[in-house]
């Protein structure tokens, strides 16, 4: 469900390889992320796989987020699907957090 691909620098970058981010395996994300929030204050979730997130999804990412401000750190989240833009638009979920269209922009965005 989580995978840690790089760091760059100070910067986790993880994919999630999942197509889906809802009630049924939400706990095992959070329990998979845990380690990477606790070692790293900024992270980059690649959510390009992911092709359907639920309330429960919504929720985890954002107890994500929630975890690494608290520590002083922060989430940003890239390659969002259609749907789970739409999704995130819908709720108004991009009002908090930071989306970008790539890899690249949201490694950017930390650097600024």
């Amino acid at each position: 469900m989580v995978q840690l691909v790089e760091k760059a620098g100070d910067i986790a970058m993880v994919v999630l390889s999942g197509e889906n981010l809802d009630a049924s395996n939400e706990k095992d994300f959070k329990r998979e992320i845990r380690p990477i929030l606790e070692a790293n204050k900024k992270v980059v979730l690649d959510m390009g796989k992911l092709l359907f997130v639920d309330s429960s999804g919504l929720g985890a990412i954002l107890s994500c987020l929630r975890q690494l401000n608290s520590a002083g750190g922060d989430l940003k989240l890239c390659e969002m699907t259609k749907p789970v833009r739409t999704l995130f638009e819908l709720v108004r979920m991009h009002r908090i957090f930071d989306i970008y269209n790539s890899r690249d922009e949201a490694l950017r965005a930390f650097q600024r």
